[in-house]
């Protein structure tokens, strides 16, 4: 009879332990699950996504700029070297597929005046990995762009030697830039690099930048 109770104990225990087994994994795989869940975030929050290893911008500051030769869609050429007696403002963006922030940051730089005067003494361009026959698209639907010095990046070396492929903002890591910005002065010296994953406009601290090459 006593040997009968502990049978029936231990077969009792034992179901409960397989139960409970089976309902914490049911528990965990549903944890799992719920993780990897895509995020139903604006296209905004998917900037500051990037997983893998990230360029180290500041360390460019006070380094010499890469060297870059890149057309416009007119087909003029822009260079470091042709621009030495200026300072340089390179944003390096999405272009056609990131409308509007990119877009917005890039008319903007054209039609900001305060990057028309001549006591900054400034080029401002804006750099896409588009090709020229695409971006007749954005200048189609934003007609303002059309005054913008948008330079193309085909093949994207120059924002890979600037470090813009795997930024923080990069929605695309190791592929495209994201929404970033580089400050040359005359001497081809790096002053300022930003990487914004809000996407917002940076007209104002370039301006303060500037305000601090020429002090």
């Amino acid at each position: 009879m006593s040997r009968n109770n502990n049978g029936g104990t231990i077969a009792i225990i034992i179901t409960i332990i397989v139960t409970g087994g089976l309902v914490y994994l049911g528990v965990s795989n549903t944890r799992v699950t719920a993780s990897a869940t895509p995020s139903t975030n604006s296209t905004a929050s998917h900037h500051g996504g990037a997983t893998g290893p990230l360029s180290n911008l500041q360390s460019m500051v006070g380094q010499p700029a890469p060297d870059f030769k890149l057309l416009d869609h007119s087909g003029q050429e822009y260079s470091l070297a042709s621009l030495r007696d200026k300072n340089i403002i390179l944003f390096f963006n999405e272009g056609l597929m990131c409308y509007p922030a990119c877009w917005n940051q890039i008319a903007s730089l054209s039609q900001d005046d305060r990057f028309k005067d001549p006591a900054n003494n400034v080029a401002a361009f804006s750099i896409v990995t588009d090709a020229t026959q695409d971006w007749q698209k954005a200048i189609a639907k934003m007609p303002e762009l059309g005054q913008a010095t948008v330079l193309h990046d085909v093949g994207a070396k120059i924002s890979s030697a600037y470090g813009m492929l795997t930024t923080r903002s990069s929605m695309h890591y190791g592929q495209l830039p994201g929404h970033s910005y580089v400050l040359i002065d005359k001497k081809g010296i790096i002053r300022h690099v930003y990487d914004d994953a809000t996407m917002a406009i940076h007209n104002d601290q370039l301006i303060e930048e500037l305000k601090k090459l020429s002090a």
